[in-house]
């Protein structure tokens, strides 16, 4: 049996241990804001140990969201990868007591190359808040450890104010969802914010007549694109009407000289069309709705940009 009274324990000092960061947020978390901000170059997130791995999964996040960060591990840099700092960086650098000896190897070369230096610590006299630019406060009042030793509050802590920075750069760089889905193309959300603009047929694989082709021509231009229908358009590219498998299979039915007729006298009017920005899980619903396997995309002018078909929705997963 497990001991739940210990583990509602944990959960209870590790949240306690993020809601006492909430009135520490002061004048030095702003500035901590103002540096990842104007970072030219880079963020570098460094740490031992736990902190190495909150170190990991903040610069995954900073990545994630549109600032270029990485991992810099601080004993390979003591032993050659310091060349990776560079004067327009920013350095994080996590470190529960402020005073990891790998870490305060590093500041020699980051004082030396111009750097800035952003401190994580629950040592805000350390010597390594002593010698950042900026210091987050991040100490807790006990670990999560029953022996009070295990790094638990204390990582979940410096994770939770390294999501804080995060979320905050983001809002102020404008980030925004589409952004998210271009840094997360193979991902489930990432698919589901796609726009349909990257998935249409467009140029010259976009089915598209004139309203005087000749049905012949029509009937070609059908089958050489493969969708199962082709736009008509006037002399300016704007959408007029479609012709789709239906419509030739209705006409056929009741025009015997089909092949003597023109576009523009077989074709649909008012046809459902969206604009290049719309988001690939808003064109499936639509597509649905109307019960129809393909939707022409126009831009403002009504120009025919491209065709959307189910089978490129079905490709992302979306079906």
């Amino acid at each position: 049996m497990g001991d739940r009274p210990l583990a509602r324990k944990v959960l209870e000092t590790e949240a306690a241990a993020i809601l006492a960061l909430v009135p520490r947020l002061d004048g030095q978390f702003d500035r901590a804001i103002e540096l990842l901000h104007g970072c030219k170059g880079r963020v570098i997130l460094t740490g031992m140990g736990k902190s190495g791995i909150i170190s990991r999964k903040i610069a995954a996040t900073l990545t994630s969201t549109g600032t270029a960060a990485m991992f810099l591990h601080p004993a390979e840099a003591i032993h050659g990868d310091l060349g990776v700092i560079q004067g327009d960086d920013v350095v994080v650098a996590l470190s529960y007591s402020g005073e990891t000896d790998e870490i305060l190897r590093l500041l020699e070369t980051i004082r030396r190359l111009g750097a800035r230096l952003i401190a994580i610590t629950g040592g805000p006299h350390s010597t390594l808040a002593e010698a950042a630019d900026v210091t987050l406060d991040c100490s807790v009042t006990e670990e999560a450890c029953p022996m009070n030793l295990v790094p638990t509050a204390s990582t979940t802590a410096a994770l939770a104010l390294g999501d804080a920075l995060a979320m905050t750069l983001l809002v102020q760089k404008g980030f925004h969802e589409e952004d998210f889905a271009n840094l997360h193309p193979g991902g489930k959300l990432g698919k589901k914010l796609m726009r349909v603009e990257s998935l249409m047929h467009a140029g010259k694989h976009c089915p598209a007549v004139q309203a005087a082709t000749p049905m012949p021509d029509v009937i070609y231009e059908m089958s050489s694109k493969k969708l199962g229908m082709t736009c008509v358009v006037d002399d300016e590219q704007r959408l007029l009407g479609v012709i789709t498998d239906g419509d030739l299979r209705r006409h056929m039915s009741r025009d015997r000289d089909l092949l003597s007729l023109k576009a523009a006298d077989v074709m649909t009017r008012g046809a459902v069309s969206i604009p290049p920005g719309t988001l690939a899980a808003e064109a499936l619903n639509i597509m649905e709705q109307r019960k129809i396997t393909s939707i022409v995309v126009v831009d403002a002018a009504c120009r025919v940009a491209g065709v959307l078909h189910l089978h490129e929705l079905w490709r992302t997963g979306l079906v």
